[in-house]
């Protein structure tokens, strides 16, 4: 990992503890510091807690889904910036998915099903390569 990208913060809010674990773990390998949430409502006041460099965002989740995450967090003065990568299985079909790509702005909606963790960290970098 370059020196560009140490220490960035990450929060991953995802339902699936199965698949939270496994971003967990390869992103620690990477080198990134990171943090888990397991429903929007925890994911939210861990994003205003932590102010994470990134968030990993499901869509589908309990409590407060992904929707209503991304409503919030722009309406909010530090998070209306905050880069979010979406990744779900939602289907950019789907009318209220590609409404809140072009309204909230996420910088990469991507399949959980179709994208492999070696190219999910290679979007995190290119995220913070316009720094």
């Amino acid at each position: 990992m370059s020196k560009k990208h140490a220490q960035k913060k990450i929060l991953i809010v995802e339902d699936n503890k199965k698949l939270n674990n496994i971003l967990l773990e390869k992103l620690v390998r990477e080198g990134f510091v990171v943090y888990t949430a397991f429903d929007g409502e925890e994911g939210l006041q861990l994003a205003y807690e932590r102010q994470p460099d990134l968030i990993l965002l499901d869509i589908l989740m309990p409590v407060l889904d992904g929707f209503e995450f991304m409503e919030q967090l722009r309406n909010n003065a530090w998070g209306k910036k905050e880069k979010v990568i979406i990744l779900t299985n939602a289907s950019i079909k789907d009318e209220r998915v590609a409404k809140m790509v072009i309204q909230k702005d996420p910088i990469a909606f991507l399949s959980k099903s179709s994208t492999k963790l070696k190219d999910l960290v290679r979007y995190i970098r290119y995220a913070f390569d316009d720094e």
